[in-house]
């Protein structure tokens, strides 16, 4: 790859992956020698771009367009332009689209251009003093070009204005700001770029008298009681996701109507693309009752006039609520409001807010570009079995639960791994999100056994995901043991993680499905616990285990007559024996080892004499695994009928009569 390219590709990560300069897969950046420039495609984000992210257009072509004609009707024109820029392309089979941007990146004299939307910028940006300040703090080495509807024409007035300053200078000017945009710096080296950047931020931020650290705060339980409701009153269509927080900075727009009004219209494109350009405020936060009384009065008249849901539900003094369908536009939606808010607060030190106007905002509504941009860095959704679902996985950063948690994050749910193993944890939520997929998988430890701990966890699934569609009580540990050598102790361990832990599940999750039910009742849930085939049948040596698995299933059954009447549906998925596991297969206490220490296999001589004995039961011949498990937690999802069953899947080992 050119050394050149490579360049590109640092300098665009290096941007890309910080939210103060990047968020929501927005920027631009480019490189261009004689013959071709290399730009960022639209909706490609710049923080994992590689070479083959970057549109490669031929500059000759690219010359010819700023003295083409084009039809004075906004729309058309913007047509013919896209259509002229893909004419340009060097690697059309690649189906990447060049930035709307191009002919702007294509323009500058330097080799490299960088462009993208710092806070610290956008507050300067998106003030009413940004020209007098701007030429304050940067005097002739920059342009500022007043706020213009994005495309062609803005491009027509930047060529004109750094025409004509290299007419005046004899060279092209580094920086190039643009009202409630951002900034283009342009250099011939990636060093002298990030040289800029540095002059920009140091600038800015010796005006400023206080950048705030915006640290979140809590939110209250009465925004926490709601979220649930609020998830199912706006999945109008397809069942939505919400994620609820509050910040020090927002804190301060949301006190009343009037400071909210400093927040209450959007300051640049990419904020109304992805929040659009209305959010709701809701004023009577006194009680769960009038606030959601509040939002389905308020969200109905935005629907009835706008034809969608609000993205963005603001309520006085305790936080936001931002709406989507995927998880990964739940990040953008929250790391938009967070920027916004901060540029907001920061422009207080260039004379105050100055938000788009009502016919900007108009324009970006209706702007096929945009559109489409957002189309692109949201993707689609995939289609899976079990798309967009919220579904909590306990036990799961190894093992079965581990197993159960890929395959079903694979068919687009949204998973959260509960485990007491932070370490492990951590590298399977992190293996699971470098997918580059629309949802999203959070770990969050807990103890099943400890009530508080499980109902904090509950609290915070809803908070980040706005509810539970499923809940998998997997979490377990066995202790092999006869009657003589089981301890108290370890009895009453196992049977408050194997036992208990499932009712702490269901007792903390099920208000949450229940409260989802009476706003939506045609919606179904589902509480699966991972039992065992020794939950169908006696476990020699092996009481204390079998014991608690003989009580989920009693738990199941007993739980599916509750909670059917919600739309909840509780069953148990019997597995049989997971030997390539580590509960099986670990060469320290797997129990493989355990067994055969138990002297619960009688003659059985060695670890691999164990392991054939189990085989040997199975007509299968082999053990199960986790996509065997899988399929059965399928089936139980996606019928409306059974409840209160436990599921053999052991292989034919147990055969129900």
């Amino acid at each position: 790859m050119n050394s050149r390219i490579d360049e590109l590709v640092e300098v665009s990560r290096y941007y890309g992956q910080r939210k103060d300069f990047v968020i929501a897969g927005g920027g631009n950046t480019s490189w261009k020698d004689d013959q071709y420039l290399y730009i960022k495609a639209s909706g490609i984000s710049l923080s994992t771009i590689t070479e083959h992210g970057f549109c490669i257009l031929d500059r000759s072509k690219l010359n010819d367009i700023s003295s083409m004609v084009f039809s004075s009707d906004s729309a058309t024109r913007e047509e013919q332009v896209k259509n002229a820029l893909m004419a340009c392309r060097i690697n059309p089979d690649t189906g990447l689209r060049p930035s709307v941007e191009t002919s702007l990146h294509n323009l500058f004299e330097y080799s490299f251009v960088v462009h993208t939307h710092p806070t610290l910028v956008n507050a300067l940006m998106c003030s009413k003093d940004a020209l007098n300040k701007t030429e304050e703090l940067f005097g002739d080495i920059a342009l500022f070009i007043p706020y213009s509807d994005p495309g062609f024409m803005l491009f027509t007035i930047i060529r004109q204005k750094i025409l004509d300053y290299r007419a005046r200078k004899g060279h092209d000017p580094h920086l190039v700001f643009i009202q409630n945009h951002g900034v283009f710096v342009a250099a011939n080296t990636t060093d002298e770029i990030k040289g800029l950047y540095h002059r920009i931020e140091k600038a800015i931020r010796s005006f400023v008298k206080h950048v705030p650290d915006n640290k979140p705060l809590p939110l209250s339980d009465i925004i926490t009681g709601i979220i649930p409701a609020v998830r199912m009153l706006l999945s109008t269509e397809t069942v939505q996701l919400v994620r609820g927080f509050h910040s020090t900075v927002l804190d301060h727009f949301i006190t009343n109507s009037v400071q909210f009004g400093k927040i209450s219209m959007p300051f640049t494109p990419d904020q109304m693309v992805y929040c659009q350009s209305e959010y709701l405020f809701i004023e009577n936060s006194s009680s769960q009752h009038e606030i959601l009384s509040e939002i389905s009065a308020k969200a109905r008249e935005y629907r009835d006039r706008k034809g969608t849901n609000p993205k963005l539900i603001f309520v006085r003094g305790e936080g936001v609520l931002v709406v989507a369908n995927t998880a990964m536009a739940l990040d953008y939606l929250a790391d938009i409001v967070m920027d916004f808010t901060m540029i907001a607060f920061l422009s207080e030190n260039f004379g105050g807010p100055h938000p788009m106007t009502a016919e900007q905002v108009l324009f970006i509504e209706n702007w096929e570009v945009e559109n489409y941009r957002k189309k692109v860095s949201l993707g689609a959704n995939n289609g899976g079995r079990v798309e967009n679902k919220v579904v909590i996985v306990t036990g799961a950063a190894q093992g079965f639960g581990a197993g159960i948690a890929e395959l079903m994050f694979e068919q687009g749910a949204n998973i959260v791994i509960a485990d007491m193993n932070k370490e492990k944890g951590i590298e399977m939520t992190e293996t699971l999100n470098r997918k580059a997929t629309m949802n999203r998988s959070i770990f969050l430890k807990v103890d099943v056994s400890d009530p508080l701990s499980v109902s904090t966890m509950v609290n915070k699934v809803v908070s980040f995901f706005g509810g539970v569609d499923v809940v998998i009580s997997n979490a377990g540990i066995l202790r092999a043991g006869g009657i003589e050598d089981m301890t108290p102790e370890t009895f009453d361990l196992m049977t408050r993680v194997n036992y208990n832990g499932y009712f702490h599940c269901v007792k903390y999750t099920g208000p949450v499905m229940k409260l989802q039910h009476q706003y939506r009742p045609d919606y179904y849930m589902d509480i699966i616990q991972i039992n065992s085939k020794s939950g169908l049948k006696g476990s020699n040596k092996n009481f204390a285990y079998s014991g608690g698995k003989f009580g989920g299933i009693g738990l199941t059954q007993s739980f599916a007559l509750e909670l059917m009447p919600y739309r909840i549906k509780v069953n148990a998925v019997c597995p049989g024996n997971f030997f390539d596991g580590p509960l099986w297969s670990d060469p320290v206490n797997g129990l493989f080892v355990q067994y055969l220490r138990a002297g619960k296999i009688p003659g059985a001589q060695s670890v691999e004499d164990v392991k054939n004995h189990y085989e040997s039961q199975v007509p299968a011949g082999r053990g199960c695994t986790a996509l065997d498990v899988v399929k059965a937690i399928y089936y139980i999802i996606e019928q409306e009928y059974e409840t209160g069953q436990a599921v053999p899947v052991t292989g034919g080992q147990e055969m129900l009569g």
